[in-house]
């Protein structure tokens, strides 16, 4: 969340670079809570400076033979006044909470104002889409007639938006995931980590899912557990209400894990093949970082999540969002687009993103520079390194062959044990 301390003394830089977003915040109610509570802060803590002061008086009239019944009767009345203003002080605090976690974090400087992805601002791309002699095929189409993707079964079994991978399907999902994690681990110096795939509502409301997206999330029936909707939620809440030290900054790991979204409000998107499922497995990348660096790791972060798709040769662009494509928790983000033949365009496949501060306060979590240092917030970065199932996709599509069957990539050949996949085996 953002410091209330930067909000109401920095209040037009905040207002100008929340309104890059487009969109209205509770920022004139924060202001309000926010002086009635120091309002409140001032009254209560004088009231009870006054008792302190008194409460030391009375034993002395006492002892010189005075009458100290008015007075202590006055501080009854006055610790029935403080009891009724803890309790105002409290209700306030708690609304200020609220209301900050309905404030976005506030975009970079260097994001441009915008409406959606429309005024997204593309930075570069690699390789120009291929040109087919033949009709190129969506990947749910060469998937089911290579018997390698079932999307009938998983309906049946669940629903909508699953998939069963099958044979060299499933071997190539698992080849695509090794590859990353091997080329993110062996090269680019993350530590891979197995998380739990549930968390609980603190952990959600630490990176920003809650209580904003709730409705995007799967909730397991009567607890405060979730099932995660990115490793982004246990791997940055694995070092939750904790002190780094930071000489081991930048802090980088990586996971796979399976993610679940309920997909709220799209209904209608892209709802034929891997695109976009309610279940789907992803390589994450998440850093933390010193406020000093966080930016160069974020262009870092970036070329690492950028690497995967050069080396498996497919097309993609880079574009930076815009304040109102941007995430409600990052300062700045990167979208990786790969070319997808059967859509004749650019889909996402990661997201890259610094949030600054902004998840570090919601989840405490802050490093100490030196021995001597006060701690302070730390900078937390993630971005998809990648989305197995859209590259998965990407691969089948921008790699298929007129007969029907998948060249695999020379880099995935090592794992699959062979260069085509021809049908179920």
């Amino acid at each position: 969340m953002l410091d209330i301390k930067r909000i109401r003394d920095n209040r037009e830089e905040v207002e100008a670079a929340l309104a890059k977003r487009g969109k209205a915040y509770p920022l004139e109610e924060l202001f309000l809570a926010d002086e009635e509570r120091r309002a409140l802060l001032a009254e209560v803590e004088d009231m009870k400076a006054t008792r302190n002061r008194v409460s030391k008086e009375i034993p002395a009239i006492k002892k010189q033979g005075g009458d100290a019944q008015t007075l202590m009767a006055e501080m009854k009345d006055l610790s029935s006044r403080i009891q009724e203003l803890d309790a105002a002080l409290s209700s306030t605090e708690e609304k200020m909470q609220s209301l900050l976690l309905e404030i976005p974090n506030t975009p970079h400087e260097s994001v441009l104002p915008g409406k959606d992805e429309s005024d997204n601002r593309e930075i570069r791309r690699f390789l120009d889409p291929a040109v087919f002699s033949f009709e190129p095929k969506p990947h749910w189409e060469i998937g089911t007639a290579l018997g390698i993707l079932d999307f009938e079964a998983a309906a049946r079994v669940t629903g909508a938006r699953f998939a069963f991978a099958i044979g060299l399907g499933a071997k190539m999902d698992r080849a695509i995931a090794n590859f990353m994690l091997k080329t993110h681990t062996e090269k680019h110096g993350y530590t891979e980590i197995l998380p739990p795939f549930i968390a609980h509502g603190r952990s959600m409301t630490g990176t920003g899912q809650l209580p904003k997206f709730e409705e995007d999330m799967f909730r397991l029936c009567g607890t405060d557990y979730y099932l995660i909707p990115t490793a982004e939620v246990p791997l940055t809440n694995m070092y939750r209400d904790s002190i780094l030290d930071g000489d081991l900054l930048p802090l980088s790991v990586t996971a796979l894990t399976p993610c679940f979204r309920a997909e709220a409000g799209s209904a209608g998107k892209d709802t034929r093949g891997l695109i976009r499922q309610h279940q789907f497995n992803k390589v994450e990348l998440v850093k933390f970082a010193a406020p000093e660096t966080s930016y160069a790791e974020l262009e870092k972060l970036l070329l690492d999540a950028e690497e995967i798709l050069r080396l498996l040769g497919l097309p993609y662009r880079v574009v930076q969002l815009c304040g109102g494509d941007l995430g409600f928790s990052s300062a700045k983000t990167y979208d990786i687009e790969v070319w997808m033949p059967s859509y004749g365009k650019y889909v996402e496949i990661s997201s890259c993103s610094n949030f600054e501060d902004y998840q570090a306060r919601r989840a405490g979590i802050r490093y100490r520079a030196g021995r001597e240092e006060k701690p302070q917030f730390v900078h937390t970065l993630n971005g998809s390194g990648l989305a197995v199932g859209r590259t998965l996709a990407a691969v089948m599509e921008n790699y298929q062959q007129e007969d029907g069957s998948i060249l695999i990539p020379e880099v995935l050949q090592e794992f699959m044990g062979q260069q085509y996949i021809r049908g179920i085996k």
